[in-house]
């Protein structure tokens, strides 16, 4: 089955709050959160795994505020098992986001060892945290707080889940997925709560992103105050998440999926599915067939969250690292999100599988959108049903009318121009 029905350009016009100048908010924020260091102390920051767009900016303002005070920052990674659970493969994956050892004039320390945190609790499981960190005299959290992609709750990604999971590293993340989504939902902030009052950390700087993927929040927040404050900040997120422009669709072509995409690689707000046992999906948009052609480079392999998609091209298969992945997944225990979906001999044939799989008998008809991937969902290419259901938006450009999906050679065309 092929198509000849053009797919047209469309972008929806957001009005989005973004910040004018990050790193004049990151300094502001950080000169009233009311935490002092101690001179000639040593401080560790954190980071995590996920592509924030001005994370190198925050960092930056954070490591001039550190020493501003006369202490020595240095950079830990925090993000559990990611990097295929290995110090140099986290080293890695910090140094893809320009975090590479020496920059800024710090350290990357990065380490697999952790040490266990004081203090009595009745948790099932032992609380531990980042041995690097835990040697500083203090930490500093930094992460983007918005919607989880496994679960919803009070926390979900942001500066608890960080603090409990990402500084725990693969110990620790795999206690806390043992218990599946109650794990994350219920006991993870009772962990996070638990460092929080017994280990070394000062502050966290949150950062959340509007729907563009752009910068509307700052905010330097003192540890003992980090679980009353994150609360807000996440409405806040979920009032400016990305998300699809239409309900139904029968395909959905995304362009790439990765670590520094989302956790799973492809948003699981966006597209509507969870794949995880027990765990509803969201109640829209519903979609009938997914396909997925790229993995990103960031990813280093790591795809988590393929399984997500009916449909993957061959080059997005022959990109994965299979250890890597079966290391993020099975720490996750949502093993459903790791199959490999049906491999296309390329892009025109993943466009036919994910018809035949829709059960579109006129390709004419087909409800289908492209985008590059879940972070982006403003701008797309849409067949003649979506389109007629979107001209009913004032918000609504259109492009481009008539663009063919494929060049001769099977490939998508570029998405831009």
């Amino acid at each position: 089955m092929s198509s000849t029905s053009p797919f047209h350009r469309v972008r929806i016009r957001v009005d989005e709050p973004m910040l004018d100048d990050v790193a004049a908010e990151t300094d502001r924020t950080l000169a009233e959160c009311g935490v002092a260091l101690a001179p000639g102390s040593e401080v560790a920051i954190t980071i995590g795994s996920r592509g924030i767009t001005d994370l190198t900016t925050v960092v930056a303002r954070v490591v001039a505020w550190v020493r501003a005070q006369g202490a020595a920052p240095y950079l830990v990674p925090a993000m559990g098992s990611h990097g295929g659970a290995t110090a140099d493969g986290q080293r890695e994956v910090l140094a893809a986001y320009g975090f590479a050892d020496g920059w800024e004039g710090c350290a990357v320390r990065s380490s697999m060892d952790v040490v266990p945190v004081a203090g009595h609790h009745d948790l099932p499981m032992p609380i531990v945290t980042d041995a690097h960190a835990a040697a500083a005299a203090a930490t500093i959290v930094v992460n983007r707080v918005k919607q989880h992609t496994d679960f919803h709750g009070p926390y979900e990604s942001g500066l608890m889940k960080m603090t409990a999971i990402g500084l725990g590293k693969r110990l620790q993340a795999e206690a806390l997925h043992a218990h599946g989504t109650r794990g994350l939902r219920d006991l993870m902030p009772r962990v996070a709560e638990h460092v929080l009052a017994n280990a070394n950390i000062v502050a966290g700087v949150a950062i959340v992103e509007n729907a563009l993927d752009q910068t509307m929040c700052i905010q330097a927040i003192p540890a003992a105050n980090i679980p009353t404050v994150e609360l807000g900040l996440l409405d806040l997120a979920r009032c400016h998440a990305a998300r699809l422009p239409v309900d139904a669709l029968d395909v959905l072509l995304i362009d790439r999926m990765g670590k520094d995409i989302s956790g799973v690689g492809i948003d699981t707000n966006v597209i509507g599915r969870t794949m995880i046992a027990g765990e509803p999906d969201p109640p829209t948009p519903r979609i009938g067939m997914i396909a997925c052609h790229e993995l990103t480079p960031a990813s280093h392999g790591n795809a988590t969250g393929m399984g997500l998609a009916d449909v993957v091209t061959r080059r997005l298969a022959d990109a994965i690292d299979h250890e890597t992945t079966r290391t993020n997944v099975v720490t996750s225990g949502f093993l459903l999100r790791g199959k490999l979906p049906l491999v296309a001999d390329d892009d025109r044939h993943a466009w036919e599988l994910c018809l035949r799989g829709a059960g579109v008998i006129d390709p004419s008809r087909a409800r289908a959108a492209r985008i590059t991937d879940t972070l982006h969902c403003t701008e797309l290419w849409v067949t003649d049903p979506v389109l007629a259901e979107l001209t009913e938006r004032a918000d609504l450009d259109v492009v481009e009318r008539g663009v063919a999906l494929h060049d001769p050679a099977g490939r998508l065309r570029p998405f831009v121009g």
